[in-house]
């Protein structure tokens, strides 16, 4: 049962952060492997809540799946919960957690837990995935540097 977890520190802020995080169009962007960010539905929740439906693409040299999964993204408590709908794995579930730590500082805590119906895609996927999560945390740091600005240690 793959599971990654990590907790970064960045310097900026929590709610830019969950911001970064929400906006999954632009995931093919700068998120490593996504090729592709469909948003089929969003529903306001109220209260900074929003639940969205989205099909995101993953490519890596002549492998190409696409799931779905549904993400409720909670402002208030700058919290993202995705859960899986459909695709190549037989469950998926992620969070994300923005903890302010200081000005202009936070902490992600980001922890994913998966497992592929094929078992023939996970051996081939599933080495590789621990260093692509590696990779998509400093590559959504590296984005809010772009976008919001170098923070000062």
């Amino acid at each position: 049962m793959p599971q990654f977890s990590t907790k970064r520190r960045v310097r900026h802020s929590a709610s830019d952060m969950f911001d970064l995080v929400a906006d999954v169009e632009k995931y093919p962007e700068f998120v490593p492997l996504c090729d592709g960010m469909k948003v089929r539905s969003r529903a306001d929740k109220g209260e900074g809540v929003a639940v969205l439906v989205a099909a995101m693409t993953v490519a890596y040299k002549m492998i190409r799946q696409t799931f779905t999964s549904r993400a409720t993204v909670d402002k208030p408590n700058l919290k993202i919960l995705v859960e899986y709908l459909d695709g190549p794995f037989s469950r998926m579930q992620n969070r994300w957690t923005f903890k302010p730590t200081g000005d202009n500082i936070c902490e992600i805590d980001f922890f994913i837990d998966y497992e592929f119906k094929s078992r023939t895609l996970g051996m081939l996927m599933g080495a590789m995935f621990d260093t692509v999560f590696r990779r998509m945390a400093a590559a959504f740091e590296k984005r809010a540097d772009e976008i919001y600005g170098r923070g000062e240690a």
